[in-house]
């Protein structure tokens, strides 16, 4: 036997002799509620050596083992002499002793044991340790420097006391790549238990409220003891006033996040780090800006700053990034969300030139972005909302031949954008959400040769349609609100868009609309198109089969808030149909409408007149089996009717479809 589990036998209390198993590798011991004790019954008899093949050992969710004895003695070198990894997880109440001697281990796995004193001692080959949830965790040997720099990987959770001396846990942890903490409360600094960011690759810090600094000011970390850190986390470090002064001397650090520190005023008081790429700050609540070159008098190395990406989300005290923007002169993707003071970006009102992706959301302060985009020729993609006091985009938005994406999503103060106009070579996305005032698309829209998708939703209802129309390259159109460039769409032209997959129209002040699509020849459907959705069409009445009779490729259709709508398209329009979604539309009843959606593989039918109606009653007469969830219908046809999370409606939109 190589592998044994013994799991939930409930009123077992003693174990068997499983040691005489000499080929055993992995051994499971859990779920036995009645075991107080484990010691000689498990090695057996006359035992002189034990478990001489095992190399995975694990115990879990034994609630009321109080003691391992080992059975150590003359002989205790003979016990688990492969042993590689070993795991004791939830034993609450373990008090005994772990073997001493286990020269094989290489993996020590200890979780959720609190009354449990754990001895790393005697483990000369271990490689990774996570303790989560001890009462004090010990290193009592006497072993070199040698014997004890093997350990590569060290997670520190929720230790009642950390009992290694300074001096032996630099010796101890000096090494290891991936480092830990998380769950001190009395933890002050990093250097008061002889810990520091000196060795390790990977360094994170968790939930650690008396944190102020990871260095004391007599142990201030020394530039000429160069620190490998390649990635540093922090978070909910409520204390942390400062990140070390030297941070600027770390060289290999590439990425930073920190979150829930709201002790931190500013990033660094010094220079970035020459090699950080990545830098997240999140919900610090004071921080007023990452470096003030006014408020140090040492001179910038900001040609060295190789800064890339830049994210910092709901932090209120921001009032500017830098007091310039060439500090960040290799930055290409900067975000800021919810940021209610940040009133500029870099107070030299430019943007870093290598810029690609400029994406503001809930900065109400911010009235300009840039002076112009002239020196910014590489954005690829813009995007702008939450409440904000932007009413145009700057100059110099027709020189930025790489731009792919524009999206504005709830600015009321947005009105149109610069006469100069729109680049019209790479430009695929233009989405304007949720602004109220803005009146007026660009006049050379129909020039916009990559143009695939174009979202006009919720804004001025006398918004028009462009003179010269639409681009016929479009693959998405959605356009909510907007009477005018509905009605002109319609005798312009839905077929005109010979490429259009997605149609997505809400119909709001189309009271004159009985029929989708319209009778006539030249308002048919464009026969590309895959997904369709209408809604809020108040005296729709029938769905044109003419219309669709051209729609082969068409797999998913939805019709939500039509209350006068009695008629669907025939069946046979209908075949390549894989899901229908119909909400609130009161007036279709069952029998002869149901024959034609009976082939349909996936329906979602709530025909109520109400929300509220809709949790209480169910559609009659049909046979098959129907997706009756409410929330659902709610999400996939009302789409973006709905104000969700800042994220669902910048980043997920494309996922808010009907």
């Amino acid at each position: 036997m190589l592998s044994l589990k013994l799991s939930d036998c409930k009123n077992c209390k003693s174990l068997p002799s499983i040691a005489r198993l000499l080929l055993l590798k992995d051994l499971l011991i859990g779920g036995l509620d009645e075991v107080h004790k484990i010691g000689a019954e498990l090695f057996g008899p006359n035992q002189s050596s034990a478990f001489t093949s095992l190399e995975t050992l694990c115990f879990e969710s034994m609630p009321n083992w109080e003691v391992w004895d080992p059975c150590e003695g003359d002989e205790q070198a003979s016990k688990f002499p492969s042993l590689r990894e070993l795991s004791i997880r939830n034993c609450p109440q373990l008090l005994g002793r772990l073997p001493t001697l286990l020269r094989s281990l290489h993996k020590l796995e200890i979780i959720e044991c609190k009354r449990l004193v754990v001895s790393i001692s005697s483990f000369s080959s271990l490689c990774e340790l996570k303790n989560f949830g001890c009462e004090e965790l010990v290193d009592e040997g006497t072993s070199s420097a040698e014997e004890v720099t093997s350990l590569k990987s060290a997670s520190l959770t929720n230790i009642s006391k950390f009992g290694i001396s300074a001096e032996k846990a630099l010796l101890r942890f000096a090494n290891s790549e991936y480092f830990n903490i998380s769950g001190w409360k009395e933890l002050e600094s990093l250097s008061q238990n002889g810990l520091s960011l000196v060795g390790h690759r990977f360094f994170t810090i968790w939930n650690c409220p008396q944190l102020v600094s990871l260095e004391t000011e007599e142990g201030i970390l020394q530039p000429d003891k160069i620190s490998g850190v390649e990635f540093l986390f922090i978070s909910y470090c409520e204390m942390l006033n400062r990140l070390p002064k030297v941070l600027h001397a770390f060289p290999f650090i590439t990425r930073i996040k920190l979150e829930k520190c709201p002790g931190l005023v500013c990033f660094v008081e010094s220079n970035f780090p020459p090699a950080l790429k990545e830098l997240e700050i999140w919900s610090c609540e004071n921080l007023q800006y990452l470096f003030d070159e006014k408020e140090n008098n040492k001179s910038t190395s900001s040609s060295r700053c190789l800064l890339e990406n830049l994210e910092i989300v709901d932090c209120p005290s921001l009032i500017f990034l830098s007091s310039r923007a060439d500090i960040c002169n290799q930055l290409q993707h900067l975000k800021i969300h919810i940021c209610s003071k940040l009133s500029s970006l870099f107070l030299n009102a430019k943007l870093p030139v290598l810029l690609k992706q400029l994406d503001i959301w809930g900065c109400p302060m911010l009235e300009c972005i840039v002076q112009d985009f002239h020196e910014t020729t590489d954005l690829e993609s813009i995007r702008i909302g939450g409440d904000g006091n932007i009413k145009s985009l700057p100059r110099g938005l027709d020189k930025l031949s790489h731009l792919q994406e524009i999206r504005i999503n709830g600015c009321p103060s947005f009105v149109s954008f610069e006469e100069s106009g729109l680049p019209t070579t790479n430009l695929k996305v233009l989405s304007i959400q949720y602004c109220e005032n803005f009146r007026a698309l660009p006049k050379c829209i129909n020039n916009f040769t990559s143009l695939g998708k174009l979202k006009v939703v919720y804004c001025s209802d006398d918004i028009s349609f462009p003179e010269e129309g639409f681009p016929t390259n479009l693959t998405s159109l959605e356009i909510s609100n907007a009477p005018q460039i509905y009605t002109s769409l319609v005798e312009w032209g839905f077929n005109r868009l010979s490429s259009l997959q997605q149609l997505n129209i809400s119909g709001e002040g189309c009271s004159h609309v009985v029929s989708f699509p319209e009778e006539g020849i030249g308002r048919m459907l464009p026969s590309s198109l895959t997904s369709i959705s209408i809604r809020s069409f108040e005296n729709l009445e029938y769905m044109c089969s003419k219309g669709f009779q051209h729609l082969t490729s068409l797999q998913q259709l939805s019709i939500n808030n039509c209350p006068k709508l009695t008629s669907l398209p025939d069946k046979d329009m209908l075949l390549s149909l894989e899901r229908l979604f119909i909400s609130y539309c009161s007036s279709l009843e069952e029998g002869r409408e149901w024959s034609k959606i009976a082939h349909i593989p996936k329906l979602d039918l709530n025909l109520v007149s109400t929300a509220e109606d809709a949790k209480e009653e169910t559609v009659p007469g049909v046979s098959h089996s129907l997706a009756m969830n409410v929330d659902v219908l709610d999400e996939t046809s009302n789409g973006n009717q709905s104000s969700g999370s800042d994220d669902k409606l910048v980043d997920n939109e494309d996922e808010l479809q009907g």
